[in-house]
C-alpha cells in the first residue's frame, strides 16, 4: 500500500508565504497524478494543482501566479510553494495521488489515495 503524509502547514499573515510538502511511502513504481486539493470551512473540497503523468501541471484559477508546484520523483515528493497568501487560502490542504506500487512483475494501482490533512490559516 502507499501512503501520503503533508506538512509544512500553520499560520501566516496575509501576503506572507508557506510551502507544503508531500512525501509518499510504499513499494511506489510511478505516478500517473499528483496532487493538492484543500477544503475550507463549510465549502467543498476543492483542486488547488495537480501534476499528470509527471508533466502537465494544472492551477484553480484562484492560485495561478502565486502557487508553484514541483515533483520530486527520486524522493517521491510533491511540494506546493504557496506566495501572497490570502484570507480566502485558508483550509485544510490535502495531498492525492494515483499511484503504481508493488513490482515491475506484479504491479498494482491505486487511483485515489489521500494524506491525512494539513492546516494553513492565514490571518488578515
Amino acid at each position: 500500500q502507499v501512503q501520503l503524509a503533508e506538512s509544512g502547514g500553520g499560520l501566516v499573515q496575509a501576503g506572507g508565504s508557506l510551502t507544503l510538502s508531500c512525501v509518499a511511502s510504499g513499494k511506489i513504481l510511478n505516478f500517473n497524478a499528483m496532487g493538492w486539493y484543500r477544503q475550507a470551512p463549510g465549502k467543498q473540497r476543492e483542486l488547488v494543482a495537480h501534476f499528470v503523468n509527471g508533466e502537465s501541471t494544472k492551477y484553480a484559477d484562484s492560485v495561478k501566479g502565486r502557487f508553484t508546484v514541483s515533483m520530486n520523483n527520486a524522493k517521491n515528493t510533491m511540494t506546493l510553494q504557496m506566495n501572497n497568501l490570502k484570507r480566502e487560502d485558508t483550509a485544510v490542504y490535502y495531498c492525492n495521488a494515483d499511484v503504481m506500487y508493488g513490482t515491475t512483475l506484479s504491479p498494482h494501482r491505486d487511483r485515489d489515495v489521500w494524506g491525512q490533512g494539513t492546516q494553513v490559516t492565514v490571518s488578515s
